[in-house]
């Protein structure tokens, strides 16, 4: 697991957790592919081929990506801990990571969205390993200098070109497999 204080980070103490907000967050919300806007479906959102089980699940808005680097780095800061955050080693804590979300499915076979059989703790366990994995992503991406949402816009774009919807419709067959 990662080392961190998980009362200290969730506010558990009674103290609220200090997050900055950079005012851009909705820069994406306004783009067509949004789901909720204000936390109103949008008409993407209410065709049917959108929704699952009558919502489509929607992230919070807050914390940013960036207010989840500035964080993770004042945790880091307060600890010393620079010295042994190098690229590789938080690689290789988030593979751990990876592997941790990973032995929770393990011997589950198919799990089905929503997790509607696990108990509470098990989704809180996985809250927890899942979060260690995107803290440790968000940290190698600093740590090599990737603008790690606008390099996801770029790939998302990419995407779209070598999946054109009209050729990959209900196919999971990899890119070089079509056909013009």
């Amino acid at each position: 697991m990662m080392a961190t204080n998980g009362k200290e980070a969730c506010g558990v103490n009674g103290d609220s957790p200090s997050v900055f907000t950079n005012g851009s967050s909705d820069a994406f919300t306004k783009k067509s592919h949004s789901i909720k806007v204000n936390g109103a479906p949008t008409e993407e959102a209410t065709s049917p081929s959108k929704q699952l089980n009558g919502e489509r699940f929607t992230f919070s808005t807050e914390p940013t990506v960036e207010d989840i680097r500035r964080l993770q780095g004042e945790f880091t800061d307060e600890r010393d801990w620079n010295q042994f955050h190098t690229p590789r080693n938080l690689l290789m804590a988030m593979v751990g990571e990876v592997g941790e979300v990973a032995e929770l499915f393990q011997w589950r076979g198919e799990v089905a969205e929503g997790l509607p059989d696990w108990t509470e703790v098990e989704r809180e366990h996985l809250a927890h390993e899942l979060s260690d994995v995107m803290i440790y992503l968000v940290e190698l991406a600093e740590k090599c200098r990737v603008d790690l949402p606008q390099a996801v816009l770029r790939k998302m774009a990419l995407n779209r070109l070598k999946y054109p919807a009209s050729k990959v419709q209900g196919s999971a067959k990899k890119y070089t497999e079509y056909k013009d």
